[in-house]
């Protein structure tokens, strides 16, 4: 069984070992693989392993024994979905492996908004404490979560966790989602979740209808003091609209761990602006979070192997 991994690097930068996945088969791993060279590299594959290489019709058709396609992610838009089912060739993901790590890593967005932890560590590193005529400081000003009104858009698994951890810090909950979810928080429609709430987080997933559905419209419906933060697809927002409002004040801040564009172009619109912290799609990248994502890629492989094919996303 030839298996080759496209993009290695990302999930396993050093500190994962690949040894399950090796006994199932002759495995060849690239750490990156430019866009020229994905055809070529996994013409010879009976199985795909991808992250963010996108699997296009054209490489489905060279890769004449291809047997699966496994994306080590739960997002599944890289991979030409119509071209593997004209195959009949089943595309796998990793469901509901980062739950825990991206609602934290909201929770850090968040915290940074409202306590400025970094901003102010870094300004002591750079000497302002020592030679501040005071006994305490902070760049910008402090404010508490505890009573505020969190809207959470997408109540999935990941949503539902971070409406546990705003419960904790004594937040209100409110949700809009394409259903009822049964629970503490209360279900509105979006456009009150978007001028009744402190903060908005997005955690749905990208369809076809959402694509920058935060729009200046929607923006315009914020409270000033508003902060806007995403964990989940960077298309979820209008992101010229988005820097006009931040711009402009309509909303206070913006924290982004993913953009429309990934890697962002140097004259991206959001990035450099003081109130919008943008961090670099991190996320999903804990140590435990990738070693459950390897862990299920072998077992995807593996029960392909034993004819139980798992986690399939196609042939709906």
């Amino acid at each position: 069984m030839r298996i080759v991994v496209t993009d290695g690097h990302t999930l396993n930068p050093g500190d994962l070992r690949w040894e399950g996945l090796q006994a199932l088969g002759d495995v060849v791993i690239h750490d990156r693989t430019p866009e020229d060279l994905v055809a070529d590299r996994c013409k010879s594959a009976e199985v795909i392993i991808t992250n963010k290489t996108v699997i296009s019709a054209g490489t489905i058709t060279g890769a004449k024994k291809l047997k699966l396609i496994a994306v080590t992610a739960t997002g599944f838009n890289i991979v030409d979905l119509k071209a593997a089912d004209e195959r009949k060739i089943p595309v796998c993901n990793v469901p509901g492996y980062g739950t825990d790590s991206v609602a934290q890593h909201t929770f850090a967005l968040l915290l940074e908004l409202t306590n400025h932890v970094g901003t102010n560590a870094q300004s002591v590193r750079e000497g302002a404490w020592s030679r501040s005529p005071d006994w305490c400081y902070s760049r910008l000003p402090l404010s508490e979560l505890h009573g505020k009104t969190l809207g959470i858009v997408g109540f999935g698994r990941i949503g539902r966790q971070v409406g546990k951890i705003a419960a904790a810090f004594g937040m209100k909950v409110i949700y809009h989602d394409r259903s009822e979810k049964p629970g503490a928080a209360r279900k509105v429609s979006m456009e009150e979740l978007f001028s009744a709430s402190d903060v908005v987080s997005l955690h749905c997933s990208l369809k076809d209808d959402n694509y920058g559905f935060v729009n200046a419209r929607l923006l315009s419906t914020m409270k000033p003091t508003a902060f806007l933060i995403n964990t989940a697809r960077g298309q979820l927002i209008n992101e010229s609209d988005l820097a006009v409002a931040l711009g402009n004040k309509t909303i206070a801040a913006a924290a982004l761990d993913v953009l429309s564009k990934e890697p962002p172009p140097a004259d991206h619109p959001l990035v450099g602006l003081a109130n919008c912290l943008i961090t670099p799609h991190n996320a999903w990248l804990s140590f435990e979070a990738r070693s459950r994502i390897m862990k299920t890629t072998c077992r995807n492989v593996e029960q392909m192997l034993a004819g139980n094919p798992q986690n399939i996303v196609n042939f709906r």
